[in-house]
């Protein structure tokens, strides 16, 4: 596949336009921390109907394609969010919709996706990861909606840095999850052509750095993986397409712990009332470590789907 070079703004406008009736204008609020190195808000996402902001770029997809590409459904590869996202834009589209996940994919997030009508194909990591990169499955019928490397997924993420902007215009930094990419440059993408002082800054789990290592190596670079509660981001590597993209557009990638991302996750429910899984608390993590600098961050909460078994043990203050 070609390299993602650029997302226009225009194409991020009319997924604006595309999207209305299907995801939330979502909420920026302001973290209730008085101490913070910065002044930190929320953008919300968890708050989409299906928990998380995949429902953007997986719904821009399948309505940028048409009815005619979707005749014989959809499917995605995804370890949960964009599978639901999919599933969920499937039946409001009336098609079938098969998702390929990851032998370890969170139980609730497989619930989710049954409960919206998506078949399900478990496959091992290494087999799924192999999908993302080939951009297919093989006997899968229907058009494939890529999680990360599609222009128009990428464009249906820039939706949130719009709308960032419109909130709070003199946003010093940005920080955003990173998984594969396309969330982090999608949102990039808007405000370079907005507002470029901007700095749009990609947050990353200790138990997998594939940006941190392609950054420090000059290309991506396969990495070591650890499973964690951290579900949504942490992949083996970089994908290739992705990285003109990603090395044009953030500014580089902040690094957490575990320990942090349970204690951002904590602070949120007990300071906010609000739910984040573990990417979704990686951005507020390196926010509240000062990582992102002083003046005006918003953390993207991506998402909110953790199991309560897991959000219960956070709240003990231990690491699931």
């Amino acid at each position: 596949m070609k390299p993602i070079e650029s997302i226009p703004l225009s194409d991020i406008e009319a997924a604006r336009g595309r999207l209305r009736g299907i995801a939330l204008r979502t909420p920026l609020v302001r973290l209730n921390v008085d101490d913070a190195p910065a002044e930190i808000y929320l953008k919300l996402e968890n708050l989409q109907p299906i928990g998380s902001f995949k429902l953007r770029g997986a719904g821009n997809a399948m309505l940028a394609a048409g009815r005619d590409r979707l005749t014989e459904g959809v499917y995605t590869a995804s370890a949960g969010n964009m599978a639901q996202g999919v599933a969920w834009t499937a039946r409001h589209l009336g098609v079938p919709a098969s998702v390929i996940v990851p032998d370890n994919a969170p139980a609730t997030k497989l619930e989710a996706i049954e409960r919206l009508g998506g078949r399900i194909v478990k496959v091992p990591y290494d087999r799924w990861w192999r999908v993302m990169v080939e951009h297919q499955y093989p006997g899968m019928a229907g058009l494939f909606v890529h999680p990360v490397a599609d222009p128009a997924v990428i464009a249906g993420n820039g939706t949130i840095g719009l709308e960032i902007l419109d909130d709070l215009p003199d946003v010093d930094a940005i920080v955003v999850p990173f998984g594969g990419g396309g969330l982090s440059s999608g949102i990039a993408s808007a405000v370079r052509a907005r507002r470029p002082a901007t700095k749009v800054w990609a947050a990353e789990v200790e138990t997998a750095t594939p940006l941190a290592a392609a950054l420090a190596a000059g290309a991506p670079r396969v990495v070591e993986r650890t499973v964690s509660f951290v579900d949504g981001i942490g992949g083996k590597g970089v994908l290739d397409e992705m990285w003109p993209l990603v090395r044009g557009l953030l500014a580089g990638s902040l690094v957490v712990t575990l320990r942090q991302i349970a204690d951002a996750i904590a602070l949120l429910v007990e300071r906010n009332r609000v739910v984040a899984e573990g990417a979704g608390g990686a951005p507020v993590a390196a926010a509240l470590a000062g990582k992102a600098g002083r003046g005006k961050v918003v953390c993207v909460v991506s998402g909110g789907n953790l199991d309560t078994a897991k959000l219960a043990t956070i709240l003990r203050g231990e690491i699931p």
